[in-house]
């Protein structure tokens, strides 16, 4: 190799450093060899050799103007860069070994042709291209034109979507100080605190958190995300939903670069997926997410995800991804307790620059337990009635304005106010309806709360069990079909079954 050439390139290369992200910089020019420095038909002409076609493309597309720029202040306006590109001999699309494969060049001044829309190019090697491999040369002209080269984008993005990176993706709202700590969630906070400050440094890979809706999971997910992106500049953070990754994966199989899609999603260091449960019954994307996070983890780097429901209750995933989604660190956000929704609405309040009364703070807190969201819309709502209407906030105008919204959300029962009910009546705690104690008090009203959780909420028996201390589906079975035997046999449970009845009936009204 020609020594000069080497010593053009790594001038060429110091200059583009400056103007590009280091993990663009590590991907997409650090794999690039100089291959010589020749002076023909009165221009001087720098030979690159690229890894693959791919590389061809992406370079052409996205940093076509600072590579033209920087030869040109490198090798004076007569310089010219010509890529020297390696032809793998798995792409189908390859002439024969010894062949070259001619690559159209654009005169000087022209802008760079589109990338081939039917090709299906390999994903970029990491290492030196084989040298008994066929080449090819296109000469890119140099000239003066703006320096500045976009971000590393999805070559696969689809019409209508922000490409995902970063800046697009992640909500600059979603921090670790803006999210309110409790007992509820001091398990998942502190295991992503973890994550965000050592990303490539914990066990807890993947790391899922899980729970349900309006509960913070997108937020804290997301605030691992935004950590990672300001403090480690040379780590890639990718903030996904499930429904998007599956989106975009349909629309590359579509245009023939499912190569290209997965080798975008592979170089990421910090991969966020949002709301797993939706890859349920997906089986090719499921089988696409399963090599990508094969891949990443092998690779030692960090993933993220959530979902609204522990793993194993998630029904539709195959059993290999399901058990990878275990192997790290799975953390459950719980409905806030009171003096975490004070906190809530204290911060909402403040961030709005609306002084309210306690009794106002505390009545909204008492009346949402479950979800954040609607404490924090009922807030919103309310802000804006008094805002609309010239009217003062305090407790009579917040009855009146939530009065329906309140109404909606007692109405609605979960598992846990049924093991809140049953366990008042019965004497029996919620923590020990969900431990491994076989008292025989404590296991009758753990069976009659599964009986209810079955008869008036929407979970499947495998959530409902996982509920009581990660039970199995036919322990819920076995204690409905318990339940029924003992009222038919025991008039005094059977007494003690309708009063509980009756309570989650009035709860409903």
């Amino acid at each position: 190799m020609d020594a000069s050439a080497e010593q053009v390139w790594d001038e060429c290369l110091a200059r583009v450093r400056e103007h590009v992200r280091p993990q663009s910089y590590t991907t997409w020019f650090e794999p690039l060899q100089a291959q010589s420095l020749t002076e023909e038909d009165d221009l001087r002409k720098l030979t690159v050799q690229l890894p693959s076609r791919f590389y061809y493309e992406w370079l052409e597309e996205h940093y076509f103007s600072l590579l033209r720029k920087t030869v040109t202040e490198v090798l004076g306006p007569t310089g010219r860069l010509v890529y020297d590109i390696v032809i793998e001999q798995d792409d189908p699309d390859a002439p024969e070994q010894g062949a070259s494969m001619q690559l159209p060049a654009h005169p000087a001044g022209e802008d760079p042709p589109p990338p081939p829309e039917d090709a299906s190019p390999p994903p970029p090697p990491s290492g030196p291209a084989p040298e008994d491999a066929a080449s090819s040369s296109a000469p890119v002209p140099s000239t003066d034109d703006d320096a500045d080269a976009p971000p590393v984008q999805n070559p696969f993005a689809i019409p209508g979507l922000k490409d995902p990176d970063v800046d697009s993706t992640l909500n600059d709202g979603y921090t670790f100080d803006r999210f309110i700590p409790g007992a509820c969630n001091q398990l998942a906070r502190n295991a992503a605190r973890s994550i965000a400050q050592e990303p490539d440094g914990t066990h807890f890979n993947p790391f899922l958190v899980y729970g349900g809706v309006g509960l913070g999971k997108t937020h804290l997910i997301q605030a691992i995300g935004n950590h990672v992106s300001a403090r480690h500049d040379a780590k890639t953070t990718l903030y996904v939903s499930s429904e998007r990754f599956t989106t975009e994966f349909v629309q590359s199989i579509q245009r023939n670069r499912v190569s290209a899609f997965s080798q975008f999603y592979r170089q990421v260091d910090l991969l966020i997926v949002d709301d797993v449960q939706f890859f349920s019954g997906k089986e090719k994307t499921q089988e696409e997410f399963f090599h990508i996070f094969n891949a990443l983890r092998q690779a030692g780097k960090q993933i993220v995800l959530s979902a609204d429901r522990p793993p194993r209750a998630i029904e539709g995933l195959e059993e290999r991804l399901l058990s990878r989604f275990q192997w790290g660190l799975s953390a459950d956000l719980k409905p806030p307790g009171l003096e975490t929704r004070i906190a809530i609405l204290e911060r909402k309040a403040a961030d709005d620059g609306i002084m309210l009364d306690d009794e106002v703070i505390s009545f909204i807190a008492r009346s949402i337990e479950q979800n954040i969201r609607e404490l924090e819309g009922a807030l919103i709502r309310l802000l804006a009635h008094a805002t609309l209407h010239q009217r003062e906030i305090n407790l009579p105008l917040a009855r009146e304005v939530l009065s329906d919204l309140f109404s909606e959300q007692e109405a609605a029962l979960t598992v846990e106010d049924i093991q809140r009910i049953v366990g008042t009546h019965m004497d029996v705690s919620q923590e020990q309806m969900r431990s491994d104690t076989r008292k025989r008090d404590i296991v009758r009203a753990r069976q009659v709360a599964m009986y209810f959780a079955k008869k008036h909420t929407q979970h499947s028996l495998t959530s409902i069990g996982l509920h009581f201390g990660g039970r199995d589906h036919s322990t819920v079975i076995h204690a409905q079909k318990t339940v029924d035997e003992r009222r038919a046999e025991d008039e005094h449970f059977r007494e003690t079954v309708e009063a509980v009845a009756r309570r989650i009936e009035r709860h409903g009204q």
